[in-house]
C-alpha cells in the first residue's frame, strides 16, 4: 500500500530568504549545485554552440554539388537552431549571476567540438555529424554532473540534447541519401 507524503513546507521562512541576498536574482539559498562549476561547463557548453553554428553556416555557402539544395537548407536550419541553444545556454548563465563567455579568443579550446570544414558535401555531413555526437555525449555528462542540484540547467541541456540527437540523425539520413544517389565520397587516399 502507497503512503502519501504530505506537502509541508514553512511558507514564512521562504518569504524570509526570498527577501534576503536579492542582489543573487535567480540563485536562492535552495540552490544546491556548484554554481563556478556549471556556469563553466555552460560557457564550454555555449562555445561548442557557436563553433557548431560557424561550422553549419561555412557548410550552408560552401556546399558543392548537384545534390547540395536540400543538404544546404538542412545545414541553415541547424546553424539556426544551434544559434537557440547558445542564446539559452547565454541566458542562464546570466540567471546563474555568471558571464556568457562570447570572446572569440579561445572559442576552440572551450568549444567540445571541432571546426572541420571538410572538402566536399560528404566530407561536411560527415563532419556535422562527428561534432553532433560530441555534443551529445558531452551534454549527457553535463547533465549527468548537474543531476537534481540544478533542475532547470538540467531541462535546458536535455532540450538542447534532444535536439542535438535529432540533428544527428538528420546527418546520418543525409549521409546514407547521397550514398544511394551517387554523389562522390572524398577522394581515396593512396
Amino acid at each position: 500500500m502507497a503512503t502519501t507524503k504530505p506537502f509541508v513546507t514553512d511558507i514564512e521562512n521562504i518569504r524570509k530568504r526570498a527577501r534576503e541576498h536579492i542582489d543573487k536574482g535567480a540563485v536562492t539559498a535552495g540552490y544546491s549545485a556548484d554554481r563556478e562549476t556549471v556556469i563553466k561547463l555552460l560557457n564550454e557548453a555555449l562555445a561548442t554552440e557557436i563553433v557548431c553554428v560557424l561550422r553549419y553556416k561555412y557548410h550552408y555557402y560552401m556546399a558543392p554539388g548537384i545534390h547540395s539544395q536540400s543538404v544546404k537548407a538542412e545545414f541553415l536550419e541547424h546553424a539556426n537552431e544551434e544559434q537557440q541553444h547558445a542564446d539559452r545556454i547565454a541566458e542562464r548563465i546570466t540567471q546563474l549571476d555568471g558571464t556568457p563567455n562570447f570572446n572569440p579568443d579561445g572559442l576552440l579550446s572551450r568549444s567540445h567540438a571541432d571546426y572541420v570544414e571538410g572538402r566536399d558535401l560528404v566530407d561536411m555531413i560527415k563532419e556535422d555529424l562527428v561534432a553532433e555526437r560530441i555534443a551529445i555525449d558531452s551534454y549527457r555528462e553535463i547533465i549527468g554532473y548537474i543531476g537534481e542540484d540544478d533542475p532547470t540547467t538540467r531541462r535546458i541541456m536535455e532540450d538542447i540534447l534532444a535536439q542535438e540527437e535529432e540533428h544527428a540523425e538528420d546527418m546520418a539520413t543525409l549521409l546514407e541519401n547521397l550514398g544511394k544517389k551517387g554523389e562522390p565520397a572524398a577522394p581515396a587516399k593512396h
